[in-house]
C-alpha cells in the first residue's frame, strides 16, 4: 500500500557552520517510476510559507529576493544554500507535485552554528583579601560570536567550581549581536584563603556540535591575594657566626604577609631600653644595613613588624656577635740591648672571644714558626730584623691582625765588603764603595774628599764615594772609617796602577827572549866545536899540553850579574860547571 502512493524523504535536520553551504536533500518516490511535474521549495516563517524557488524540468525559478544568488538546485533535486548566516536557521519544506499521483511533501530544520572563539579571561588586578566581607570577584570570562549561545564553566587549580551560598557566585549574562550571533560573559566571585596565593583559576566554554559536546578553556590566572603575616624571621647575613670588626651586615626580616608588613628595627640597650634603629633601615624591604661594625656592635637586635589591615604587630629578635681581635702584644725578654751572641724570647698574646693560632714572619713575610713564643738564640747583625706576630681566628675566616717587633743586635762596626785592590789610572774618576753592618745606625768617613752617597738597608749601610785619582791618592790609598756609639772600624783601600803589571810583564818577555838567544847562539858553537873549525883559548891558540878530554869545553866569559843565569845554562850544555877564575 506504502508504495501505491508518492514519497518524499528528508533528513529531520541538517547542521551548518555559519558562512557555510547548507545542503539540503529531498528525495521522493513516484509510484511505476513515474516523473515528477514540479518541485516547490518553501520555508516557514511565523507559521507561514514562505516560497523559494519552484523547479519544473529543467527549469528552475527563483521567487524570494532574500535568498537571491545564494540558492541553487543539484541534478539529485538537493537545494544548496551559499553564506549561510544565523537568520538561515529555519524549517525548510521540499514540495513535489505529481499529477496524478497528487502531491507530497517532508520538511528539514537547518541548524546553523558558529564554533566560539577561545575565551579571553581578565583576573582581578587589584587582588583580593582573605579578610574581604563581600565574597571578591577573581576574574572574569567572555566567549565571543558562537552560535548557538554556549555555556561557561570556572575551575580552580583543574577542579570545578560550583556555586555555593556565601562562598562562590558565578553570574552570567547573554548578548544576542547584531550578527545573530551570541557573546556570553561570566564572573567568577569566591572567597579565598592564604593558601589561594599560588592557586591557577581558568574558565571553560562548551558547546555543542554535530550532536557532541565539545569545550574551549582559556588561559590559566592568578590572582594577587592579600593575607595577614602570620610569623616573623631575622636573621644575620651572613652568618652571625662569622661576622669580625670591619664587615658590613646586613639584618634581613622576613614576615610571611601580603603586603609586606611596615619594619621596625631596634637594638637593646642598658636596662632593657630600646634603641630605635629603624631611620637606618628600609622600612619596605626589611633590611637593616650595619656597616663596618666593631666590637661595640654586638648585642639583641628586635625586628617588629606592623600589618596595616588589622594593626597586628608581630616580632622576633636576634643576637649580633662581632668577632674581633684586641690588646696584641708582644714581649721580648730580656728586653735591654742585645748584643752579639745573646739569646732572645719573643712571646705574643691577645684577646678575642674566638680561639685564636699565632705564627712568627719574618719582614719579607715567610712563616718562620708558630706558636705564641719565637726563641732566638747566637744572635748576630744579620739576624737582625722586624719579626711580626700574626694572630689567626680559624674560625672567622679573615679575622687576624699583627704586631710587629725590632730585634736589633747592638756591637761596633764591621766593614764586610771593601772594593780593594783597585786598579786604576791616574786621572780618571772611580768609584770607591765601603760596606759595613753595625747598630747603632755609624756614620762613614773618607779621608779623602770625593762625593759621597750612603745607602742604608736595615743594619747595613754602604758608602760610595766618587773621586777622582790623584798621584797622591794613587800612591797613599783611601782610608774607610765607621763609627757608632760602640766603636770604631776601618779599612784601607789600595790602589793600583794599571800600566805596573804591564811594564813587569814586557821585562819577563824580554828575559825569556834572551834566554832563547843565548841558548841558540850555545848550540851552534857547540856545534862548529865539534866539528873542529873554533880553536880553544884566548887567543886563538891550542893548548896541546892538556888532556884531550877537555878539549870540548868552552868559554864563555859573562860580564853581566843578570846573565850568570844564562853562563850556567852554557855550562851545563858541556857536562860541567867551572868557577868564573878558571874561565
Amino acid at each position: 500500500g506504502a508504495a501505491s502512493k508518492l514519497e518524499v524523504s528528508m533528513p529531520a535536520v541538517v547542521e551548518v557552520e555559519s558562512g557555510g553551504t547548507a545542503r539540503i536533500e529531498c528525495n521522493f518516490y513516484i509510484p511505476g517510476n513515474g516523473s515528477y511535474t514540479y518541485i516547490n521549495w518553501s520555508y516557514i516563517d511565523r507559521n507561514n510559507r514562505v516560497r523559494l524557488c519552484r523547479v519544473t524540468g529543467s527549469e528552475i525559478v527563483e521567487e524570494n529576493v532574500d535568498y537571491k544568488g545564494r540558492l541553487s538546485v543539484g541534478e539529485d533535486k538537493a537545494l544548496s544554500i551559499s553564506r549561510v548566516t544565523m537568520q538561515d536557521a529555519r524549517t525548510f519544506v521540499c514540495q513535489v507535485g505529481a499529477g496524478s499521483h497528487g502531491v507530497g511533501e517532508n520538511r528539514t530544520e537547518l541548524h546553523v552554528y558558529k564554533v566560539p572563539e577561545v575565551p579571553e579571561i581578565m583576573a582581578n588586578s587589584g587582588g583580593v583579601s582573605v579578610q574581604s566581607s563581600d565574597i571578591p570577584q577573581i576574574a572574569q570570562c567572555v566567549s565571543r560570536n558562537s552560535f548557538p549561545p554556549p555555556n561557561i564553566t570556572w575551575h580552580k587549580n583543574g577542579e570545578q567550581l560550583q556555586p555555593e551560598e556565601k562562598l562562590v557566585k558565578i553570574p552570567a549574562t547573554l548578548t544576542r549581536e547584531s550578527s545573530g550571533l551570541y557573546t556570553v560573559s561570566s564572573t567568577l566571585f569566591a572567597h579565598v584563603t592564604r593558601e589561594d596565593r599560588n592557586s591557577l583559576y581558568h574558565c571553560t566554554v562548551h558547546y555543542w556540535l554535530h550532536g557532541q559536546r565539545h569545550a574551549v578553556e582559556s588561559r590559566r590566572v592568578n590572582v594577587t591575594v592579600f593575607y595577614p603575616a602570620q610569623h616573623v624571621k631575622l636573621q644575620v647575613m651572613p652568618s652571625s657566626a662569622l661576622v669580625k670588626e670591619g664587615d658590613d651586615v646586613k639584618l634581613v626580616c622576613e614576615a610571611d604577609g601580603n603586603p609586606a608588613p611596615v619594619f621596625s628595627f631596634y637594638k637593646r640597650e642598658l636596662e632593657d631600653s630600646w634603641q630605635d634603629l629603624s631611620s637606618l633601615a628600609d622600612t619596605n624591604s626589611g633590611v637593616l644595613n650595619l656597616h663596618d661594625v666593631n666590637k661595640s656592635s654586638s648585642g639583641l637586635y628586635r625586628c617588629q613588624t606592623l600589618d596595616l589591615d588589622d594593626m597586628r604587630q608581630l616580632e622576633k629578635d636576634v643576637e649580633l656577635v662581632v668577632n674581633y681581635i684586641e690588646g696584641v702584644h708582644v714581649k721580648m725578654e730580656p728586653s735591654s740591648p742585645l748584643q752579639e751572641g745573646d739569646s732572645v724570647r719573643l712571646s705574643c698574646d691577645a684577646h678575642s672571644p674566638v680561639a685564636l693560632d699565632y705564627q712568627w714572619r719574618d719582614e719579607k713575610g715567610r712563616k718562620v714558626a708558630e706558636g705564641n713564643q719565637l726563641f732566638l738564640s747566637n744572635l748576630t747583625f744579620e739576624a737582625s730584623s722586624n719579626f711580626s706576630c700574626k694572630v689567626i681566628a680559624p674560625s672567622v675566616p679573615g679575622l687576624e691582625q699583627s704586631k710587629q717587633v725590632a730585634v736589633a743586635v747592638q756591637g761596633k762596626p764591621r766593614i764586610v765588603a771593601i772594593s780593594s785592590p783597585l786598579y786604576v789610572r791616574q786621572d780618571e774618576v772611580v768609584n770607591l764603595t765601603c760596606k759595613a753592618i753595625a747598630f747603632p745606625r755609624p756614620s762613614v768617613h773618607w779621608n779623602v774628599n770625593g762625593t759621597a752617597h750612603e745607602y742604608v738597608e736595615n743594619q747595613h749601610i754602604a758608602s760610595n764615594l766618587t773621586v777622582r785619582v790623584s798621584h797622591d791618592l794613587l800612591r797613599a790609598g783611601a782610608m774607610c772609617r765607621v763609627s757608632n756609639a760602640l766603636g770604631v772600624s776601618e779599612k784601607h783601600i789600595q790602589l793600583l796602577d794599571q800600566k805596573t803589571p804591564e811594564s813587569k810583564g814586557v821585562i819577563i818577555v824580554a828575559i825569556i827572549v834572551c834566554i832563547l838567544v843565548v841558548a841558540v847562539l850555545g848550540s851552534v858553537i857547540y856545534f862548529l866545536h865539534k866539528k873542529g873549525k873554533i880553536p880553544c883559548g884566548r887567543a886563538g891558540k891550542q893548548d896541546i899540553t892538556k888532556p884531550e878530554a877537555r878539549k870540548d869545553k868552552i868559554v864563555v866569559e859573562v860580564k853581566s850579574d843578570k846573565l850568570s843565569e844564562e853562563a850556567g845554562l852554557l855550562q851545563g850544555a858541556n857536562g860541567e860547571k867551572r868557577a868564573a877564575t878558571e874561565q
